[in-house]
């Protein structure tokens, strides 16, 4: 059983105020009963918010599919499958990547290997291996166009290895195109989702429980573990439910400038904070408010006034003994979680889509919505319409060029700094945050050594709190906050050129320029929205290309 312990430290009278606020409106119950009345917003915005609670009733639906679930994972085992190839984008695909770094898959089941990118190195060597393999299509809309994309590739190769539909299957909405099309293909398998349970709400339905069963994963221990959280998360004292608690100190740390979500984590429980990232980002993060979660962070880095802590212990291991001592030497409100087993990650999940929730309906926004996700989304698509008509990207003028790479400066950032690259990070004030955001393969260990590089010394030269994320994953997640919530950030967006490209079977661009467009489209949508960012464009793959550039950021003046 998992438990916590809050100490809200100067905000110890907000924090109060903000749990006997939950409990006179009766937060638990109206949540759980899906009552509207204490949600924010018009009678449109809460029959929105209603349209969203699925996830509420999630393990209903996975309770009632586990023997389906076990057969179909069972079967899949003893047909001799060498991997399962998850195309997927968004909180839909890093529940199932987060439950196989920490749960793991199961001796005797297939590899499990996650794609949420369109890198066309990394796309290239993920779907060209030629061992036999299952393709599962994760998409909550049945259009996205990452896995849609990745699907076509993925039937390419796989029409070339002896047939597609036996070694497909799709998680979808009910009536969907990919819905459609995995019936007309004659998919192995499609299992079709409740349809108000939103992508990064998803980790307890079956987006993530699918994948779970095809790991050998302990279907049983996940969703008693899941039901444990849903008994506790419904007490209605706030002070003692782990979701409210935790949804209270969000909020009260928010209210009061302590924005800066900061998650100490053991190694073996890390990756949870990628989807804790997209989770709260992604809700929270709108009409200027919102918390920034910061994951993954230096063991060097500065700790502002900003800050405010989420320690996990995970099958008795602790966070970095002296990383912990720094932050609690700061005084900063903190909460401590202990998760005693690799399946309490199912009651983690829960708890932290109550907390996320809750923080989101007391900060005064719709949880469950991301306006801001389809502004990048419509910027890459008239750049795609653009690149149809004339066989080409149009690419900014750079303000400057330093050797292989070109930068260009958004509005926000050209006005405070010409044409020296310095001075953008200059720009950065205290209580900003600085978000490194990567078009670059995801799965090349040397570009994440030169990417954490990077973040280091972006942290010591600007003493801010730094997120980093690769694109296009983040624009489906973090994206939303950077767009919508406070003013606050300091965006360098990197992309490379992609070298080698890769045709997307049956569209008139290239995984290449689908992930050239995608950069492009967020920096400018970032322009739009007045934010300060920095659109560095490589001219070589080659990730000994990014020390120079992050040099030049970080340099002293002359």
């Amino acid at each position: 059983m998992t438990t916590f312990a809050v100490d809200p430290g100067p905000l110890a009278q907000v924090y109060d105020q903000y749990c006997e606020h939950l409990d006179s409106i009766g937060a638990a119950d109206a949540l759980w009963q899906e009552r509207l009345d204490f949600c924010p917003g018009n009678p449109e915005a809460r029959l929105s918010i209603a349209n969203r609670l699925g996830w509420l009733r999630a393990l209903d639906t996975v309770e009632f599919a586990l023997p389906r679930l076990r057969t179909f994972a069972g079967t899949v085992r003893d047909q001799g499958y060498e991997r399962v190839v998850l195309m997927g984008m968004g909180g839909s695909s890093l529940a199932p990547e987060v439950l196989r770094q920490v749960v793991g898959v199961a001796p005797g089941f297939p590899r499990f290997v996650m794609v949420d990118t369109v890198n066309p190195a990394a796309v290239r060597r993920i779907l060209g291996d030629r061992a036999r393999t299952l393709y599962v299509v994760a998409s909550k809309s049945g259009t996205t166009i990452e896995p849609m994309s990745l699907a076509a590739e993925a039937r390419r190769v796989s029409e070339s290895a002896g047939g597609w539909g036996p070694h497909a299957v799709a998680i979808t909405d009910p009536d969907t195109h990919l819905h459609r099309e995995a019936i007309r293909e004659r998919f192995r398998d499609v299992f079709i989702n409740p349809p108000d349970i939103g992508g990064r709400y998803s980790a307890l339905s079956l987006f993530g429980m699918v994948p779970a069963a095809l790991m050998g994963a302990d279907l049983d221990g996940l969703v008693a573990s899941g039901r444990a959280m849903e008994r506790d998360c419904r007490q209605p004292a706030a002070a003692g439910n782990p979701g409210l608690a935790l949804g209270a100190l969000m909020a009260a740390a928010t209210m009061t400038g302590l924005d800066k979500l900061t998650l100490l984590l053991p190694p073996a429980f890390a990756p949870f904070g990628l989807w804790v990232e997209q989770l709260v980002a992604e809700s929270t993060g709108k009409l200027g408010t919102g918390v920034v979660p910061v994951t993954g962070e230096p063991t060097t880095a500065v700790y502002g006034a900003d800050r405010f802590f989420v320690e996990v212990t995970f099958a008795g291991e602790p966070p970095d003994p002296a990383t912990v001592a720094r932050a609690r030497a700061t005084g900063a409100p903190r909460i401590s979680i202990d998760v005693p087993r690799a399946t309490d990650l199912a009651a983690e999940f829960l708890r932290w889509e109550v907390a996320t929730a809750i923080t989101g309906l007391v900060l005064g926004v719709n949880p469950f919505d991301e306006p801001n996700v389809q502004q990048a989304k419509d910027a890459t698509k008239a750049l795609l319409a653009d690149y149809t008509r004339n066989g080409r990207l149009t690419f900014p003028q750079p303000h400057v060029t330093v050797g292989d790479a070109r930068f260009t400066f958004s509005d926000a950032v050209a006005t405070a700094g010409g044409t020296d690259p310095r001075p953008a990070i200059g720009a950065v004030r205290t209580g900003d945050y600085l978000a490194l955001l990567a078009y670059v393969p995801p799965d090349d260990q040397a570009w994440a050594t030169a990417l954490d590089r990077a973040r280091t010394a972006l942290a010591h030269a600007s003493s801010v709190a730094t997120t980093a994320a690769y694109g296009p994953r983040y624009l489906h997640s973090t994206g939303q906050l950077h767009k919508g919530g406070p003013n606050t950030g300091v965006f360098v967006v990197i992309a490379a050129d992609a070298g080698a490209d890769l045709p997307v079977p049956g569209q008139p661009f290239s995984f290449g320029v689908l992930e050239a467009a995608q950069a492009l489209g967020d920096f400018q949508s970032l322009d739009q929205e007045g934010r300060r960012a920095i659109y560095v464009r490589l001219s070589k793959t080659d990730p000994a290309v990014l020390a120079p550039v992050i040099d030049a950021l970080v340099r002293p003046a002359p």
